[in-house]
C-alpha cells in the first residue's frame, strides 16, 4: 500500500508543474483533472476495506439471528422439561394415618388419573374394615372402622334392591366391590344416608345399635377387624364419622365410593387400575331416590 501511494505522488507532481508553465487557465483544468483522478485512486484503495467492514456487519447480523434462533428452538425444550415435571405422578395425601398398601395404591391412583372428576371421594378397604375419605384433590378428610356385609365376597345378587331384608340370606349378605357414583340422601324412615350401590340397595349409613345381640357398637370399636362382618351389605360407620366427615364431604355435590374387593384383585375390579395406560373416565349417572336397605 505504501509503494502504491509514493507512485502517485509523482506522477501527480509533473503535470502540475507543466501546467504552470503554460498559464493560470490551463492549470486550472490540469488541476481539476488531476483532483478527479486522486479521488478515483482512493476510492479504488479504500472500496475493499468498506467491503471488510461490511461483511463483518452482515455476520455480526447474522451470528444474532443465529443466536436468537437457537434460543428459539431451546425454549421449548425447557417448557417441555417444566412440563415433564409438572405431570409426574401425584399422590394422596395420608397425612399420618395409617393404612394398607393396597388402599394407598388405589388412592395414589385415584389422584394421578382424576378418575374421581375432581369430586370427593372414598375408599372402603373390606380386608380391614376400614372407610377413608378424601377430598377432591386427593387429601385425606379422615378415617374410621366400619362394619361389612356378614358373608366375604365382592359381588351381589341381580335384583337384591328390591327384596324384603328377611328374604335376604346369610350367603347373599355381602358388600359388593367397585365403582360407585355416590349422593347423600334420605331412606324411607327419613335418615340421611350416602349411596353406594343403588342397584344393589347398599349405603353408607350411621351405624345402629338398636339389636344389643349384634353388639355393633362395641364390634367398631374393637382393634381387630374380624368381629366387623354383621351387616346385610352395608357399610355402617360410626355416628360422629357420619356426621362430621362423610355428611360435609359429600353435601351438595356428587362423590365416588371405591369399594375394594376381598376375594379378587384390584386390577381385576377396576379395569383402569393401571398407571401405564390411557385413562378413560366413566360415565356419570346419580341414582334416584329409593329405599336404603337398614342393613
Amino acid at each position: 500500500m505504501i509503494e502504491i501511494k509514493s507512485a502517485n505522488r509523482k506522477w501527480i507532481r509533473q503535470p502540475c508543474l507543466a501546467a504552470m508553465m503554460h498559464g493560470s487557465r490551463s492549470f486550472r483544468l490540469v488541476f481539476t483533472v488531476m483532483t478527479g483522478l486522486l479521488f478515483s485512486l482512493l476510492t479504488v484503495i479504500f472500496t475493499p476495506c468498506l467491503a471488510v467492514a461490511a461483511s463483518d456487519v452482515t455476520q455480526l447480523t447474522n451470528l444474532d439471528s443465529t443466536s436468537s434462533a437457537y434460543q428459539a428452538t431451546a425454549a421449548p425444550a425447557t417448557a417441555l422439561t417444566e412440563q415433564v415435571v409438572a405431570d409426574r405422578p401425584k399422590q394422596a395425601d395420608f397425612k399420618k394415618t395409617i393404612a394398607s398398601q393396597e388402599t394407598r395404591q388405589m388412592a395414589d391412583w385415584i389422584v394421578y388419573s382424576g378418575d374421581n372428576l375432581n369430586m370427593p371421594f372414598a375408599i372402603v378397604d373390606k380386608i380391614n374394615a376400614k372407610v377413608f375419605v378424601f377430598y377432591p384433590d386427593g387429601r385425606l378428610r379422615g378415617s374410621a372402622p366400619a362394619l361389612l356385609g356378614q358373608t366375604r365376597g365382592d359381588n351381589t345378587v341381580p335384583g337384591i334392591g328390591d327384596r324384603k331384608i328377611s328374604s335376604i340370606r346369610p350367603e347373599e349378605r355381602t358388600t359388593p366391590a367397585g365403582r360407585f357414583v355416590s349422593a347423600l340422601d334420605r331412606n324411607l324412615r327419613g335418615e340421611e344416608i350416602l349411596w353406594v350401590d343403588y342397584d344393589s340397595g347398599i349405603s353408607m349409613h350411621k351405624v345402629h345399635s338398636n339389636k344389643p345381640k349384634e353388639r355393633r357398637l362395641q364390634r367398631l370399636a374393637s382393634s381387630t377387624p374380624l368381629d366387623n362382618r354383621i351387616s346385610y351389605g352395608c357399610i355402617n360407620v360410626p355416628v360422629k364419622f357420619f356426621e362430621n366427615v362423610v355428611r360435609p364431604a359429600f353435601k351438595g355435590t356428587d362423590g365416588v365410593v371405591y369399594v375394594l374387593p376381598e376375594t379378587r384383585s384390584a386390577r381385576d375390579v377396576f379395569s383402569l387400575y393401571d398407571f401405564e395406560r390411557e385413562f378413560s373416565m366413566v360415565e356419570i349417572v346419580k341414582p334416584s331416590s329409593q329405599e336404603a336397605l337398614n342393613k
